[in-house]
């Protein structure tokens, strides 16, 4: 009698496990979905970004003075590419801008506001910092917040 209990009791586990095992199908689906998946990101990443209009201009005046960086680099027209209440993370984004080449960045400070400015270059002309503006723009295009970048006209 025991082992007749016995006996049913293996059978009964093996049917058990036996039902819980995949199918190669289940697999083949599961691979299929994730790969459409992944071909419609794919498709939705290669959206053409079309170029900015270089007669758009997004020009602020603002009282503002140098905190850090080079007075005699900074003219009249500045491309700001970020804005922050906190001077460390106008520094942070200062350095990052610098590694990337841009030696001319700068951090100033608006007094009527309390930001921080980061200023990536400068220009004596409207037009010039339009055509950079959109430049920098162009070249991060992937950075979201670097498509907000705006011109500077300091008083």
């Amino acid at each position: 009698m025991k082992k007749v209990n016995i006996v049913k009791l293996a059978i009964m586990l093996i049917v058990a496990l036996a039902s819980c095992k995949s199918s190669e199908s289940a697999y083949k689906k599961a691979y299929e979905t994730a790969k459409q998946k992944e071909t419609a990101n794919t498709t939705e990443e290669t959206t053409v970004v079309p170029a900015p209009s270089t007669t758009s201009s997004n020009v602020r005046r603002e009282k503002v003075k140098v905190i850090s960086g080079d007075v005699a680099t900074l003219k009249a027209y500045g491309i700001v590419c970020g804005s922050f209440s906190l001077k460390t993370n106008a520094d942070a984004l200062k350095s990052y801008l610098q590694s990337e080449g841009y030696s001319k960045a700068t951090v100033v400070f608006n007094t009527d506001i309390v930001m921080y400015r980061v200023i990536i270059d400068s220009y004596d002309a409207k037009e010039s910092a339009i055509s950079a503006r959109n430049a920098f723009r162009a070249k991060y295009s992937y950075r979201e917040d670097f498509q907000s970048a705006w011109i500077l006209e300091r008083l």
